[in-house]
């Protein structure tokens, strides 16, 4: 069975329509502003409810924060279109790694490998080899002789071509660490409005059977006093 949506005249299941009395207030005043000639029993469809409920949310943060940035317009439309924020981090990084040049994969490489004990242990080898071959074993026939000035170039073109690249990579890091900052920050926020919008809900619902309750208890109170009446007639 369909019925018709009150706001665009469009078909719907019986199932996916929502009187507009049975919404939050808030969100049907919102949509009494836009279509006026609705009353209470006005069937209002899932397409003007999620556009309704968009637009209450993006009220919400524009008191909260004014204006509104890239990340909350994000937040927004995932909102609305029921999406997950959140992804995996190996598939994060699979995409990231698959959009590197091979410069940044040589970077990430020798950074990785310049703060490791495997290079403290590896170089410090090779200087007490080179120290050793060239002052015990070769005495004054070395190589590179005490004071070891072939050595000391060598750690400093070492040092002078080590520093770049590790600054290189923690570019990369900062730009990796600001992603996954917005990413949070995404993921918080929906969450927060998800909660709120929850809480809303609870709010309504808790107000609305409080209401039912209070005109049950009336009817009851009603009732006895009728039956005492009749039965003091009776008497």
């Amino acid at each position: 069975m369909t019925h018709t949506c009150a706001v665009t005249g469009r078909q719907h299941g019986s199932g996916k329509l929502c009187p507009l009395a049975a919404l939050p207030p808030q969100i049907a005043d919102l949509i009494r502003a836009r279509s006026p000639h609705l009353d209470d029993s006005s069937l209002i469809g899932p397409d003007v409810l999620n556009e309704a409920r968009l637009d209450y949310v993006r009220q919400l943060l524009q008191n909260q924060l004014g204006e509104l940035s890239h990340l909350d317009e994000e937040v927004l439309q995932s909102l609305h279109r029921h999406e997950v924020l959140s992804e995996h981090p190996e598939k994060e990084e699979d995409i990231e790694n698959s959009t590197l040049t091979v410069g940044q994969k040589l970077s990430d490489k020798l950074a990785e490998f310049g703060g490791s004990w495997t290079f403290i242990m590896s170089f410090g080898g090779f200087m007490a080899v080179w120290i050793l071959l060239n002052v015990i074993f070769l005495a004054n026939r070395g190589y590179d002789p005490y004071p070891f000035i072939l050595l000391n170039l060598i750690l400093s073109c070492l040092a002078s071509l080590q520093a770049p690249v590790i600054m290189m990579s923690q570019n990369r890091q900062e730009a990796r660490d600001r992603k996954r900052a917005e990413g949070d920050y995404k993921i918080n926020l929906k969450a927060e409005l998800e909660i709120r919008h929850l809480h809303d809900k609870m709010d309504y619902m808790l107000h609305h059977h409080a209401t039912r309750l209070m005109e049950v208890q009336q009817i009851q109170l009603e009732l006895l006093r009728e039956m005492a009446k009749t039965r003091t007639q009776g008497e």
